[in-house]
């Protein structure tokens, strides 16, 4: 009985990965639909502009991914998972991957320090535009 249980467990453990994948993949081959705010602040304003010029390669115009970089505008990043210093340590020292399946991001060395704080900003007005907002992690 007690081998069957860990097999029961084993299997399902399996299948729930294997959903969370297709469905963490299939998220970025899907087209995804950003609303940019009517009005943005005016450090988001100069957000975007450094967000096009450093992010928008990798990450999409509007943080909608690309098949470089996965979207930035998505319930994964938001603030509770994901907090600001976050996005500092990825652009300062780089991440390894540990969400999606397009290898590591390399350090981003040209990003100053008021720049990224401008791109941090753009990325949250624009996420909580599409609804994105601070939940609990694991939420």
């Amino acid at each position: 009985m007690n081998r069957w249980f860990w097999l029961a467990v084993g299997v399902t453990l399996l299948g729930s990965l294997a959903i969370a994948w297709s469905l963490m993949t299939r998220e970025v081959r899907e087209p995804i639909h950003i609303v940019e705010p009517a009005t943005l602040s005016p450090v988001a304003t100069a957000g975007k502009m450094a967000y096009e010029a450093n992010c928008a390669g990798c990450h999409g115009q509007t943080g909608a991914g690309t098949d470089r970089g996965p979207p930035l505008v998505h319930v994964v990043y938001h603030p509770g998972h994901h907090a600001d210093g976050a996005f500092d340590v990825a652009v300062k020292s780089g991440v390894r991957q540990h969400h999606w399946r397009f290898g590591n991001m390399p350090p981003q060395p040209q990003v100053s320090d008021p720049q990224l704080q401008t791109i941090v900003r753009y990325i949250r007005e624009v996420q909580q535009a599409n609804g994105i907002t601070a939940e609990r992690h694991g939420g």
